[in-house]
């Protein structure tokens, strides 16, 4: 099986690949306004910090997972250790979920790109995006309907995300060639235009200017090491998927290197243009420049929109701000669909890989249904915090201690350096045992002493344990089973060199 594995055509796709993965919608939106809310340019320096002790070690680890054991994050696991099958297995129902949920605001940024034509939100796209496009229920407790616009952008981006992916490697490679570079291109573009208007020094200044009193806050670098960890596609299959398919003498740490880099540039690029452009709002509007940025998720749908209205030549920009969107969220779409299927193939090698990958496909359409109804967006925003906290988290907590502890991360170290130029020290071994777990334990009860004490967001109780606790209690349950299930069989060493 291994012997006849697709290969990734050159390291330059490989990178591409990995890079269009990580780089998505956190990058647009959560970045900065983790920026803005966390003292500005004093965010940088724990973002930094933090990418370098903690997000590229983890990187690292998951490459490194992929090439040597050249599969997917259940097989690659299971050969660390059979007992370990059910944290691979947990990494990919993570995936499958977010991207049931994913796919739907690629819908949303379809959507966009052709309302930017006339810039159809006029004055009020808070009232545009809720009333019009998603056509929200008052609460979870009203499902009604799936608005006719988002199920056919729904059904388009799902139909693209076949075709970027159903021959494999081959097919990504082609896709990441041009999806991969062109946002950054267009992201260049818009910061061109958006450095020049009116204001724009103001955001700059408010982005850059550090705050080093946030330095002493830990939410701060709490914030810091969630927006590293979401950014880099940690924990749910993908990178040690895209490492399967490189060849095992592969270097694994300068790559490692380029990927988390580039994506840190990505994101630093995009707060550039967000705080410029709202500078420039908060120049023509009067309102509090810190108050626009640290609008969440909104800031994409409704306060970017806004801002971009009011430029000269609006729909122009416009259309490339929501263009950029849907090529960052579709290169991290097909990564998410890419894990399962290689999981999949894995196990199941007799069936065609473009097979495998349409019931992948169709059962990911199926589920993203349920957030697009008038109801999604109340249990996208749930799930999405329980899947991201808990699952994807925890399947990263349980990876560090299964190399770390329940294995060996040095005798893994070892094999890393003899296949790199670029050397781990000791200091890698001790990330990955000490200091990630310390990490992720912290943020895990963190998120749950608040989960507990302040149940998370004003919804009704049953829609916080159907769609959050419920779904956590069930990838756990399964997890178990599935390692209980493959304890059977003895598993050799998988490190030695």
């Amino acid at each position: 099986m291994t012997e006849h594995r697709d290969r990734w055509p050159s390291k330059t796709i490989f990178i591409f690949a990995a890079i269009g993965s990580a780089v998505g919608l956190g990058n647009i939106w959560r970045f900065p306004y983790y920026a803005g809310k966390y003292g500005g340019g004093a965010f940088l320096l724990p973002y930094l910090i933090l990418l370098f002790l903690f997000g590229i070690p983890l990187l690292i680890l998951e490459f490194s997972l992929g090439q040597k054991m050249q599969q997917g994050a259940v097989g690659a696991m299971r050969r660390v250790r059979r007992s370990f099958s059910g944290i691979g297995l947990g990494a990919i129902s993570c995936s499958f979920l977010v991207a049931c949920y994913y796919a739907v605001v690629m819908a949303w940024s379809l959507l966009y790109c052709l309302y930017s034509i006339n810039i159809s939100w006029g004055d009020d796209p808070k009232a545009f995006f809720f009333d019009y496009v998603l056509r929200a229920s008052d609460s979870p407790d009203q499902m009604w309907m799936i608005p006719t616009p988002i199920l056919m952008a729904l059904v388009i981006c799902w139909i693209c995300v076949y075709f970027c992916i159903w021959k494999g490697v081959r097919s990504v490679s082609a896709v990441v060639t041009v999806t991969m570079p062109l946002p950054i291109i267009l992201l260049i573009i818009l910061l061109i235009r958006s450095i020049t208007l009116p204001g724009a020094m103001d955001g700059l200044l408010y982005y850059i200017r550090p705050d080093f009193e946030a330095l002493l806050s830990t939410e701060v670098w709490m914030a810091a090491l969630t927006q590293i960890f979401f950014s880099l596609s940690l924990g749910i299959g993908v990178m040690i998927a895209y490492g399967s398919y490189e060849k095992k003498t592969s270097d694994i740490v300068k790559s490692a290197y380029i990927i988390g880099i580039s994506d840190a540039a990505i994101a630093i690029l995009s707060g550039l243009v967000v705080f410029c452009t709202l500078g420039y709002m908060a120049n023509q509007s009067g309102e509090d420049l810190a108050t626009l940025a640290a609008t969440g998720p909104s800031l994409a749908f409704i306060v970017f929109p806004k801002a971009l209205s009011l430029i000269p030549g609006a729909a122009f920009f416009s259309f490339f701000f929501f263009l950029t969107l849907l090529l960052l969220g579709i290169d991290s779409l097909f990564s998410l669909v890419e894990a399962i299927s290689t999981t999949l193939h894995d196990q199941w090698g007799f069936i065609r890989k473009e097979d495998l990958t349409l019931y992948v496909c169709t059962f990911g359409f199926l589920g993203s249904l349920i957030f697009a109804t008038t109801a999604g967006i109340y249990f996208l925003d749930i799930t999405d915090h329980f899947v991201t906290i808990y699952g994807i988290v925890g399947v990263s907590l349980l990876q560090c201690l299964a190399i770390g502890w329940g294995y060996s991360a040095e005798s893994l170290r070892e094999w890393i350096n003899h296949v790199s130029k670029w050397k781990l020290s000791r200091g890698w071994s001790f990330a990955i045992c000490f200091f990630a777990p310390v990490c992720l334990i912290l943020l895990l009860f963190s998120a749950l002493y608040r989960d507990i004490m302040v149940p998370y967001g004003n919804f009704p109780d049953w829609a916080v344990i159907v769609m959050g606790w419920a779904v956590i209690a069930a990838i756990i349950f399964l997890g178990l089973l599935f390692s209980f299930l493959a304890t059977r069989k003895k598993s050799s060493n998988p490190f030695q060199l």
